[in-house]
């Protein structure tokens, strides 16, 4: 009788965990925090390992920049939610073509679903106020034909469709009672946001303290860019006031949404993060500069609160990102915004430990997660045996 009850109860444990690996939930986002996998270098960690080191920060959010099938078949049972995305080069063609962007649902998503739990698809990437306009007339048909394809195969529940965009949408975003978005983006921004309405999905944005701070330091305060303590800024208009610019930069997202006329719609962060290394005119490209936004931001995101603006919404982030990528073209700060090194120990401690030891691993980290993979394989072999 006990040896039935033991091998029973493996029989539970086993099938939950299977079940648990493989179900397929409707959740675009799990929790508040999320990464953004950029894979534009020669040296990082193989998909496999990215999934290892993914999970031992528990890190359930992450976003690629295509649909590269290696990554998707890495990520398949690890539980993550991933965004894959639709490069900006394919969307003349996916918008001409509603069977071509059939054909790229069929390769990219259904093969993958439900073990590899993609929960969404950003078509483009930072198109609307970009310097190609022949991509602003075609990003909306090009959305409408992903959305098109993947209801007909039954996934649209599933899988959210949206596409990030710029600061370069807004025609004015100080104080954050004036965000609005530029006049000239009107006739191509407003029925996209019609069309994300329909669908139900969020409002993408890729919001840079950094990059503000940079453009002007003589006159944005650091402390007010990294979570510090400061005067903050005060908005006339709504009576509030802010103590950082990530929450600011927010609230100006919903005040250009609802003088648009999608008040309601949820605004996600697809997009934030610290430089580490920069060119000599990229003043506060730091490490040090690049834990303290980190660090604070990830704990601003577990406390699971609202903006100044909009209290009730949960404010969701994706960090940018993963690795510094050696290969990424521009200044040196687009090539050191990695929360980990190339080799996966980690670039500075913000709680997470890295693939291999690093001189600024986290020894509360250490023992945090090292305990807990102690504990959970010593439960394993007791099930099993």
């Amino acid at each position: 009788m006990g040896v039935l009850v033991v091998s029973y109860n493996r029989f539970i444990v086993l099938l939950f965990v299977t079940f648990a690996a493989n179900v397929w939930f409707a959740s675009a986002f799990t929790g508040t925090y999320g990464v953004n996998y950029g894979r534009i270098a020669d040296n990082i960690p193989a998909p496999e390992s990215v999934v290892t080191l993914m999970r031992a920060a528990r890190i359930k959010n992450t976003r690629i920049y295509n649909a590269d099938h290696e990554v998707l078949k890495a990520f398949k049972g690890s539980g993550i939610e991933i965004i894959i995305g639709l490069p900006n080069e394919l969307l003349k063609e996916i918008s001409a073509s509603q069977d071509r962007a059939m054909d790229w649902v069929k390769q990219n998503v259904e093969p993958f679903v439900p073990g590899t739990r993609i929960s969404g698809v950003a078509v483009g990437n930072e198109v609307l106020g970009g310097a190609d306009q022949g991509l602003w007339e075609v990003l909306l048909p090009a959305v409408k034909n992903i959305y098109n394809a993947l209801d007909l195969l039954h996934l649209a529940d599933h899988v959210e469709v949206s596409s990030p965009h710029s600061a370069g949408v807004f025609g004015s975003s100080f104080p954050p009672s004036a965000g609005a978005f530029k006049e000239s983006l009107m006739p191509y921004m407003k029925p996209l946001l019609e069309f994300f309405s329909r669908t139900k999905s969020s409002f993408y944005i890729n919001t840079y303290p950094f990059l503000a701070y940079i453009s002007d330091p003589e006159h944005i305060d650091i402390n007010y860019a990294l979570f510090k303590k400061n005067p903050g800024i005060y908005d006339e208009k709504t009576k509030l006031h802010y103590y950082n610019m990530f929450e600011a930069q927010l609230d100006a997202t919903y005040a250009a949404l609802e003088k648009a006329g999608f008040g309601k719609m949820e605004v996600i962060v697809s997009e934030t993060g610290w430089a580490s290394k920069g060119d000599p005119n990229e003043v506060g490209a730091t490490v040090e500069n690049a834990r303290t936004y980190n660090l604070n931001l990830r704990k601003r995101l577990l406390k699971k609160k609202g903006t100044p603006y909009r209290p009730k919404k949960i404010v969701k982030a994706y960090v940018f990102a993963m690795f510094n990528e050696n290969l990424k073209p521009g200044p040196t700060s687009e090539r050191n915004f990695g929360l980990f090194k190339a080799d996966g120990s980690i670039a500075y401690d913000i709680g997470f430990t890295g693939l291999v030891p690093s001189s600024a691993t986290s020894l509360f980290a250490f023992k945090r997660y090292g305990m807990m993979y102690a504990v959970c394989a010593a439960a394993l072999v007791r099930i099993i045996t």
